[in-house]
C-alpha cells in the first residue's frame, strides 16, 4: 500500500479547504504543535492496528510464544490476506506482502510496542548480547567444567533476531542444542570447538534466509569454523522451494551479480536459481513462529526413542537396579 494511492484528505466541514501556511499553522495548533494526519492515513493505520492485535494473538499461540517485530509484521500480512493461509500447501506461490513495512511500523509506534503481548524488545548491540546458555562471564568462571563435555549439535542463525527469538522460547533447552547468531559467534570460542571435536560426529545446523546471501551462508559458516574433522555443517533452510510451499511473503532486492550466482549451491533446481536471479528473497521471519519452533526442534534434537508400553516399562524396572522391584 503506497501513500501516493491514498485520496486527498478533506476538511469535513463543508467549507472550501484552506491552503497555505495559515492552514498548516491551524492544524498544528489543533494537534498541540504536531501536524494532523489525513483521514486516509488515520484509516490505514487504524486497520493495521486492529490487524496487529489479531496477528499478535496468532503469533503467540500456542502457549504464549515470544516473537520479533519482523515476525509480527509478516503475521499481520497474513491476517490481512487470509487467502494465503488457506492456499498454503495447496497452491504453491510466493505472494508480495499486502502491507507495506512503513505503514506497519507507524501503526505499531502509534499503539506502543509495549502494548503488544509477546513482542520481544529490539535487539541489543552485539557486545551486549548474552551467550546462548544465558550465563554471564562470571557464572562461566564459577563452572569451569561447562565446556568439558562433548557437544553433538549446535545451531547457527543468519538473523540475530531469530536466534534471540529461539532462545526466548527455550528451544536451546528443549533440543539440548546451543543457539548462536553466527555474526556474534564466529570465529567460535576454542572451548566450543573442543566440545564439538569431543563429540563423535557433531553437527552444526545453519538457519538462513532464501536469498543468494542466505544460501551461500552455510559455506561461510563452514569456512568460519576452520578445520574441524568429523564435524558436519547442515543447512536447515530456507530454500526457494520452502518459500513457495509455505506461500511465504517475499520481497525483491538487487539482482545478484555473476559472483553471487556462482556461489549458489549446485543442488538448487533451475526454477529456484531463476527465482533468485530475479532478486527475489524470503526471510525466515516470514515463517509462522509456531511452525518455526516446531521445525527447528524436530530437525535439531534428532529422532525420539520409541514409546514404551506399560508392560515393557514394568519389565524394564525389574532389571534396572536396586529398590525398583522386589526380588522375592
Amino acid at each position: 500500500m503506497s501513500q501516493r494511492h491514498l485520496p486527498t484528505p478533506r476538511t469535513g466541514t463543508g467549507q472550501p479547504a484552506t491552503t497555505g501556511p495559515d492552514a498548516a499553522a491551524g492544524q498544528a495548533a489543533r494537534a498541540g504543535g504536531r501536524p494532523v494526519p489525513g483521514f486516509a492515513v488515520r484509516t490505514t493505520v487504524g486497520v493495521a492496528d486492529r490487524a496487529i492485535t489479531a496477528a499478535a494473538a496468532r503469533a503467540g499461540a500456542p502457549g504464549g510464544l515470544r516473537f520479533t517485530e519482523r515476525q509480527l509484521y509478516y503475521e499481520t500480512c497474513r491476517v490481512l490476506s487470509p487467502g494465503s493461509t488457506f492456499l498454503r500447501g495447496r497452491v504453491p506461490g510466493t505472494p508480495a506482502p499486502v502491507l507495506r513495512l512503513p505503514v506497519f511500523t507507524r501503526a505499531l509506534e502509534a499503539r506502543g510496542r509495549e502494548t503488544v503481548p509477546g513482542l520481544l524488545p529490539p535487539l541489543a548491540a552485539p557486545d551486549e548480547r548474552r551467550r546462548p546458555s544465558g550465563r554471564t562471564g562470571s557464572s562461566e568462571r564459577s563452572e569451569p567444567d561447562l565446556y568439558d563435555y562433548g557437544l553433538p549439535r549446535l545451531l547457527m542463525c543468519q538473523d540475530p533476531s531469530i536466534a534471540g527469538m529461539l532462545l526466548a522460547n527455550h528451544v536451546h533447552l528443549e533440543a539440548a542444542c546451543p543457539v548462536f547468531a553466527a555474526t556474534d559467534a564466529l570465529p567460535l570460542d576454542p572451548r566450543l570447538t573442543a566440545a564439538l571435536l569431543r563429540a563423535d560426529g557433531a553437527t552444526v545446523y545453519v538457519l538462513h534466509d532464501a536469498s543468494p546471501a542466505g544460501l551461500a551462508f552455510p559455506a561461510l559458516v563452514r569456512a568460519g569454523l576452520g578445520p574441524l574433522p568429523g564435524v558436519r555443517v547442515v543447512s536447515l533452510g530456507l530454500a526457494p522451494r520452502h518459500a513457495a510451499a509455505l506461500r511465504l511473503p517475499t520481497g525483491r532486492g538487487p539482482v545478484p551479480g555473476p559472483a553471487g550466482l556462482a556461489a549458489l549451491p549446485a543442488a538448487l533446481r533451475p526454477r529456484e536459481a531463476d527465482w533468485l536471479a530475479e532478486g527475489r528473497f524470503a526471510e525466515v521471519s516470514a515463517v509462522p513462529p509456531d511452525r518455526l519452533v516446531r521445525t527447528v526442534l524436530r530437525l535439531t534434537r534428532g529422532p525420539r526413542p520409541p514409546r514404551d508400553s506399560l508392560w515393557s516399562g514394568l519389565r524394564g524396572l525389574r532389571g534396572s537396579g536396586f529398590m525398583t522391584w522386589p526380588a522375592a
